[in-house]
Parts: C-alpha cells; sequence; structure tokens
C-alpha cells in the first residue's frame, strides 16, 4: 500500500490555509510549493511562505484525498486548527473514510 497524506499548510504573508494531498513525504512537498514548483495558476505560487501546519499519514491515496476533501467542504479555518489541536479529530477522519 502507497504512503499518503494530507496536509495543511499556513502563510503568515497571506494569513492563508492551504489543505493538500501527496504521496511524496510532506517536507518534499512542501519544498515543491516553496520553489513554485507546480506553475502560476496554483494558488500556493501567492505566497513563499509556506510552513506546514498539520499533516495526517493515511492508509491509500483514495483515504488521503477524501480526507483532504472532507477538509475543504468544511470551509473553516478554525476547523484546520482543531485538526492541529485535537488528534482525535483525524483519527476519527481516518476512520470515517476508511475503505471507500
Amino acid at each position: 500500500m502507497e504512503k499518503s497524506f494530507v496536509y495543511a499548510l499556513y502563510s503568515k504573508k497571506l494569513d492563508r490555509f492551504y489543505t493538500g494531498v501527496t504521496t511524496l513525504t510532506v517536507e518534499e512537498r512542501l519544498e515543491k510549493h516553496i520553489q513554485k514548483h507546480y506553475g502560476k495558476l496554483n494558488f500556493t505560487q501567492k505566497a513563499d511562505d509556506w510552513q506546514l501546519f498539520w499533516y495526517l499519514e493515511c492508509n491509500s491515496f483514495k483515504q488521503a484525498r477524501n480526507i483532504e476533501l472532507h477538509i475543504k467542504k468544511m470551509k473553516s479555518r478554525v476547523y484546520i486548527q482543531n485538526l492541529k489541536k485535537y488528534p482525535e479529530i483525524g483519527d476519527k477522519l481516518l476512520l470515517r473514510y476508511i475503505n471507500l
């Protein structure tokens, strides 16, 4: 099974969060965002001060993608902050989106 991660980055410059999914390590993915590897139209190109805020290791890419979509549907910075503050939320998301 391929390791996958759902992650949240934070830019102080923009005071915004970015949520994504990757099969790379989260550190490699962060570096690619900072180096503007993903092109000019990608949201993360608007800042160069992205920091890893939170991440969750998932059992599959599909699980990670479903959790990412769940987080994005919440449209809430407080929800993202709570993911870090309350790790049990991540545990519940892993259970909710297992084997879908």
